[in-house]
């Protein structure tokens, strides 16, 4: 009887490996980096765990602009490495047919640490976030099925996929946890201040820079919290309402009048080559972000209690010198290793 199973153990594991040879499947283990001063990763990973071949493919769709109606418009198409994946110099996103967006472009960058996606949270999985700008008539204008499609009629398509994938199949599933995979892989944990509270390379921040890490822990920190530079929660921090856009936030999602306004806390990694800021791109340089919260912000209602000043308005009360040293400690936020990595790149 042993022999008997070993037997067809034998024969079963002949099979498998002649078929992801004919197949080209492989299966190579990539490692998610944790960075020491970062919290534990949100997604997860044994569900889609990275491969070489998987993040390959993420890499070319990413890059792919058969993924929007027009064939021409790629995910990179508003995400540019060399500023954090955001859409350079654009206060709203593009798309197809010259289709402008309502929102400016989010930064890509350490999402497996991240459970909610989106500036209204709309996302609750990074393999599900994809969806909503590939289906987006104002951004790629597509549907899955088309999508799915294209790529199966495209050889190298499916090559790629038999690699990545054990059962092969060219499906939204596997485009899905490919791109998951590449954006996974996206960790920005290399910046100066990186260096600093890791003790790593005799880096060291100059006074100014010390000054406005104080100032930032002082004002800042509540809602930009932990070294991703976020808490992950919505607020409302008191912006005028863009008559043009009306954008209500994560209201637009529930209809709770508690959301009314509420934006996600961004994550300040980067920042300093993720202009133009805020939701909807208003300002252009992190000077005028900090003198908005200085001269305080508008009354709708809902504002963040936490911004709630002792004279009654609301804002943060910040001195020149403060800004200035604020602004100082956020560049040392650039990650240039990463705005730089050859392994996210298109070529």
């Amino acid at each position: 009887m042993k022999k008997v199973t070993l037997l067809v153990l034998s024969l079963c594991v002949f099979s498998c490996s002649k078929t992801d040879e004919i197949n080209g499947y492989q299966a190579t283990p990539l490692e998610v980096v944790i960075p020491e001063n970062f919290p534990q990763i949100q997604y997860n990973l044994d569900n889609n765990p990275v491969t070489q071949e998987g993040f390959e493919l993420g890499k070319l769709l990413f890059y792919e602009g058969k993924l929007s109606s027009n064939d021409a418009i790629s995910c990179a198409f508003c995400h540019e490495q060399a500023f954090a994946f955001t859409h350079h110099g654009h206060t709203l996103s593009h798309g197809v047919n010259g289709g402008v967006g309502f929102r400016n472009a989010q930064p890509i960058q350490n999402m497996a640490y991240q459970m909610e996606f989106m500036w209204d949270g709309a996302a609750s999985h990074l393999d599900f976030q994809p969806i909503i700008p590939i289906t987006s008539e104002l951004e790629m204008g597509e549907i899955l099925s088309n999508v799915i499609n294209k790529l199966k009629n495209d050889a190298g398509y499916q090559y790629q996929f038999g690699r990545a994938f054990e059962n092969g199949e060219i499906n939204s599933e596997n485009m899905l946890k490919a791109l998951s995979q590449f954006m996974n892989m996206m960790v920005s944990s290399n910046s100066k201040y990186d260096k600093y509270v890791r003790g790593e390379d005799n880096v060291q921040l100059s006074n100014i820079e010390l000054d406005g890490l104080a100032n930032f822990e002082t004002n800042c920190a509540s809602c930009h919290a932990t070294d991703l530079f976020t808490d992950h929660t919505y607020r409302n921090n008191g912006l005028s309402v863009n008559p043009m856009l009306d954008d209500k936030g994560r209201y637009n999602l529930f209809e709770n009048p508690d959301d009314l306004y509420k934006f996600r806390v961004p994550s300040l990694r980067n920042i300093e080559v993720t202009y133009p800021y805020m939701h909807d791109g208003r300002f252009s340089t992190l000077e005028a972000v900090l003198e908005f919260y200085n001269s305080g912000g508008t009354d709708n209602g809902n504002v963040d209690p936490s911004l709630l000043r002792e004279n009654g308005t609301y804002g943060i009360t910040l001195s020149n010198y403060e800004k200035e040293s604020i602004i100082a400690f956020l560049n040392t936020l650039t990650d240039h290793e990463f705005l730089q990595d050859d392994r996210f790149s298109e070529f």
